[in-house]
């Protein structure tokens, strides 16, 4: 495929909610019904954005710090079952205004919206609550900004879509590593075509998570149930890869997909035996704890490989309960070289590195300062002093910026509401596929074929 040239961009400077039944999810709906694509969509510019939070366990009070932090921003509500982490929140944020707190009932956050009438809704909360949050908040008049994954079921994901065609809402999750500095400059150096063009990507998530399974009790976390009082049961509900978006976001980005250059094709995913949890389980619970009740199906390694439109293929692994060190494995790679992350590394072919025996060494360690000085991001560059303590060295801040300035300017999101949906759709699909004997699974288009007119994301300055 030719490659296309790319325009640079100009800038300016965990909780369970039930009882509610989710609308407009179809799990084969393909039909646009006169809706508005939403790829590159520019939403009217908001001069000062009111924002409310849903959800403000760990993710959710890292997300109102960071946005309470740029000019322009204003949050006028924070909801989430427990009192204190909403009295918590509000008073962190040492905000001049009022700040309305709800807390208490599950589905509170409705009456929030509704009484607040936000510009924009962050949602932190179980997974299994994101599509409905995501879709009743653009009902009810606000973009959605929703924590990873997007959602979990396919008919979730085509219920999110619609309802964002339909509202003319954003709704984009929250991938955070897209904007990691070894990604960004990643996205970059292709952008600029220097590893030439893109054949093969791999994608990791490698996060050793047993320690959550302590933070079920009302104490194991701030003084109320942690992540890993819901997270830890996903294993027992579920198979597949539960977490693909961290490594597959920056790998999707770099190859375009899902954005003119190529898209989401097909699945193929095999799993491991499940060990780990059980292990874990039965030598530090008591016998009769939940944990020890459980079973726990999913396997602990999940290995899948995308095969994209036009032949391009993507491996991508999860492991959260393994004990090895963490990784995000991160690698590109190009007719002209190729780029790896977990360490850093770099290969540009060149007459110059080849020899006889085809060895190729790779630029790593401190070779690097060279290749990190001409080919930083410019975002990364511009920011990474005043974003080094907004949480994941630096992410956390600069997606932040990213988000306040599209929607201050009237731009298109960085990422769009299909790109969380294929992305987030490596989960249900993996999970068919390991069912059927690791028969291939096809991706769904959510973008019914107009990928092929979207812009890909360019060099932001």
């Amino acid at each position: 495929m030719k490659r296309r040239k790319f325009i640079n961009q100009a800038s300016i400077a965990g909780l369970s909610f039930s009882g509610f039944h989710l609308l407009n999810s179809c799990e084969t709906d393909t039909k646009n019904n006169n809706q508005t694509y939403m790829g590159g969509f520019k939403a009217n510019p908001i001069r000062e954005i009111k924002a409310a939070f849903v959800g403000v366990g760990d993710r959710g009070r890292i997300h109102a710090r960071n946005f309470n932090s740029f000019q322009g921003t204003k949050i006028i509500g924070v909801s989430d079952l427990y009192e204190a982490r909403v009295k918590e929140t509000i008073s962190s944020l040492n905000s001049e205004e009022s700040i309305k707190g709800y807390w208490g009932k599950d589905n509170l956050w409705i009456e929030m919206i509704k009484e607040t009438k936000p510009d924009i809704v962050f949602i932190s909360t179980n997974w299994d609550n994101h599509a409905p949050m995501a879709i009743k908040s653009m009902q009810l008049g606000s973009h959605v900004f929703v924590e990873v994954p997007l959602a979990n079921t396919i008919k979730d994901l085509w219920g999110i879509v619609n309802t964002s065609e339909k509202t003319r809402k954003h709704c984009m999750m929250l991938e955070n590593v897209n904007y990691g500095r070894e990604e960004l400059m990643f996205l970059n150096i292709c952008r600029k075509g220097l590893i030439g063009d893109l054949i093969h990507g791999e994608a990791s998530y490698i996060h050793d998570l047993r320690a959550q399974m302590f933070q079920k009790d009302e104490t194991s976390f701030d003084g109320h149930p942690g992540t890993g009082s819901w997270r830890t049961r996903q294993y027992s509900k579920n198979i597949g890869n539960l977490y693909p978006t961290h490594g597959l976001g920056p790998v999707a980005q770099y190859m375009s997909l899902a954005r003119m250059e190529d898209n989401f094709n097909k699945i193929v995913s095999l799993s491991s035996p499940s060990k780990g949890r059980y292990l874990m389980a039965k030598k530090y619970f008591a016998k009769n704890h939940e944990w020890n009740n459980l079973e726990f199906k999913n396997g602990d390694i999940n290995t899948s490989i995308i095969q994209t439109t036009y032949g391009k293929t993507i491996m991508i692994q999860w492991d959260e309960t393994s004990p090895r060190p963490y990784t995000r494995h991160n690698l590109i790679q190009g007719t002209m070289g190729a780029l790896t992350g977990f360490p850093t590394r770099v290969f540009f072919d060149s007459k110059e590195n080849q020899n006889s025996i085809g060895y190729f060494p790779w630029i790593e360690g401190k070779d690097l300062s060279e290749i990190y000085q001409k080919y930083d991001h410019p975002l990364y560059k511009k920011l990474n002093e005043k974003t080094a303590d907004s949480g994941h060295g630096g992410m956390d801040g600069i997606m932040m910026y990213r988000v306040v300035e599209c929607l201050q300017k009237g731009e298109p999101l960085d990422q769009n509401v299909y790109e969380g949906a294929f992305w987030s759709a490596v989960t249900p699909l993996s999970a068919k596929s390991i069912d059927s004997g690791g028969n291939p699974q096809n991706f769904p288009d959510f973008t019914r074929g107009k990928w092929k007119d979207t812009e890909p994301l360019g060099i932001v300055f």
